[in-house]
């Protein structure tokens, strides 16, 4: 596994924790699900974005929004 991949992983773990943590009622399964299938996972991919550099708040608040208002 690259390290790339491994910073990654850890950005989606880090996100689900977040998420799961500041949404009550929602579980770590639940939470994994919606990092994964949501846009900022796919831009976390983008190895152009370089998200996987970025902490996980700053990389949480786009999750947010994207949540709240249905795009980044």
């Amino acid at each position: 596994m690259s390290e790339r991949d491994q910073m990654t992983l850890d950005m989606v773990k880090n996100l689900a924790v977040l998420l799961s943590e500041d949404t009550p009622g929602i579980s770590i399964e639940q939470a994994l699900a919606t990092v994964i299938n949501s846009d900022t996972y796919q831009r976390l991919l983008d190895d152009r974005t370089r998200l996987y550099y970025q902490s996980p708040r700053y990389v949480y608040s786009f999750l947010v929004n994207e949540l709240k208002t249905g795009k980044i």
